[in-house]
């Protein structure tokens, strides 16, 4: 999300898109290590 205005350049194109991409979204941001890789991908 931090690097997308310096991935699209234009900031009124950038802010049309992203206001469309994430209208009436949620955003989530994780910290820490997966959860897949704490408990191995391939047990079972």
């Amino acid at each position: 999300v931090q690097g997308w205005y310096d991935i699209i350049g234009e900031k009124t194109i950038a802010d049309a898109i992203l206001d469309r991409l994430i209208h009436q979204s949620h955003r989530l941001e994780l910290h820490g290590e997966s959860m897949r890789k704490k408990r191995g991908i391939n047990k079972g």
